[in-house]
């Protein structure tokens, strides 16, 4: 959500950056209605002011015994009644037209991201890792079926497509891999763990920016709620509507929950295996800050993500997305993106971004300095920590040995009861 006040005093910032984002530009409108929704609270408050002296004005006449004037008085008040109700009405008109653009409109980009249309305009910041190649990379799908840890026959018939059935060890390492991921960020990275709902209404899709732009995203219950597409929504909105001591930030929380999308528009995209799904683990990291905080948490949120790469031994890079390539509330975002063997290629993992108060103004959460009167809105930052699938993707292929064995690295090991290996048939 953007602040009408700063786009009127600076229009042409916030051009450029929507222009940038591919958008026309959107000023002209967001000004035309800001002008139609103060001249229509100016008229309620002329209206009311009238009325307000007429009526005064009916009182003195009444006492005067002037009842030719009260009458006069009177039919005035009326009418001014009824030229409020029209004010108040173009007011509400014009105030809904300005909100709706307003959430309708992207975050404008941090200065500092590249230009481009899409993925292929992404800045390659570095790589970390040996990526691992080999002439017959069996995909995960068949490494998984080896294992008899996979079975995506068995969900289709539950489920539909996009739905996988883990077995046994497989299982079982996916439940490692999230608690591992856990483990590191909040012993080691600062995280506080957090067990949120992932039912939730619509205000707080609306606070995060899914709604009302991403609704087909998204799998609604037939009453209120909304199915979290990633934690990102509840542990964000722990802030909704609060002021938080400036002293107690930044505020850092993670969890691991189930996430569920409906993939509206990925039609024969990743039809094959895990990396496309409709419901799927993920460790979620989100930050809340001062707007002094945020570029340094940022940096902060990408070395915690990486970090889970780095000790699970898997070969990745990070990127800077370009401003076509961005999500709708992220003024700048880093992608990590993994190396798959089966693929020969690198696939993203995580998305780590920093939304500045764009959500806090949506949410209306924001900071106060102890003893101070004056608040302020909080930046809000997001990122995977990871996705726990595509990490299990990832360490399946990554690791996989001759004979349909799969290497455990050694930091999931002791999540595993000290196997070293899931071998087929076990």
């Amino acid at each position: 959500m953007h602040d009408i006040k700063a786009i009127r005093d600076n229009p042409e910032t916030y051009d450029r950056g929507w222009q940038a984002r591919g958008l026309s530009p959107q000023t002209p409108t967001l000004l035309a209605l800001d002008r139609d929704l103060r001249a229509a609270q100016t008229a309620v408050q002329t209206a009311q002011s009238r009325r307000n002296e007429a009526s005064k004005l009916i009182g003195q006449a009444k006492a005067a015994k002037d009842e030719a004037r009260a009458a006069e008085l009177m039919a005035q008040v009326e009418a001014l009644k009824a030229e409020m109700a029209a004010a108040a009405e173009t007011e509400a008109a014009a105030g809904k037209d300005l909100r709706d653009l307003l959430a309708a409109l992207p975050n404008i980009p941090d200065a500092v991201v590249p230009p481009g249309e899409d993925e292929k305009d992404n800045a390659e910041q570095s790589r970390t890792g040996h990526p691992r190649r080999m002439n017959n990379a069996r995909d995960h799908v068949d490494i998984g079926a080896g294992l008899g840890g996979m079975d995506f026959e068995a969900a289709a018939r539950m489920s539909g497509s996009r739905f996988v059935v883990l077995k046994s060890g497989v299982a079982r390492l996916e439940r490692a891999i999230g608690q591992f991921m856990l483990d590191l960020q909040t012993g080691t990275n600062g995280y506080s763990e957090v067990s949120p709902p992932v039912l939730v209404k619509a205000d707080a899709l609306f606070g995060t920016g899914q709604l009302p732009k991403f609704e087909e995203d998204l799998f609604r219950t037939t009453g209120e709620h909304y199915l979290i597409p990633t934690a990102e929504v509840s542990l964000t909105n722990l802030v909704r509507e609060q002021i938080t001591d400036e002293e107690e930030l930044p505020l850092r929380l993670t969890a691991l929950t189930q996430c569920f999308r409906s993939e509206a528009g990925s039609a024969g995209r990743d039809t094959r295996g895990m990396i496309r799904q409709h419901q799927f683990q993920k460790v979620e990291l989100v930050a809340i800050t001062t707007p002094e905080q945020s570029a340094a948490e940022h940096d902060h949120m990408v070395a915690s993500a990486q970090m889970v790469l780095e000790k699970l031994g898997l070969a990745y890079r990070t990127m800077l997305l370009c401003t076509g390539d961005m999500g709708f509330t992220a003024k700048k975002t880093f992608d990590l993106e993994v190396w798959l063997p089966s693929q020969a290629t690198y696939r993203e993992i995580s998305s780590i971004s920093n939304c500045g108060d764009f959500q806090a103004r949506r949410m209306d959460a924001r900071c106060q300095k102890r003893g101070e009167k004056g608040t302020r809105f909080v930046h809000t930052l997001n990122g995977s920590g990871l996705a726990v699938g595509r990490t299990l993707v990832a360490v399946l292929e990554t690791f996989q040995e001759e004979g349909g064995r799969v290497f455990i690295p050694e930091v999931l090991q002791p999540y595993m009861g000290g196997l070293t290996h899931l071998e087929p048939g076990a």
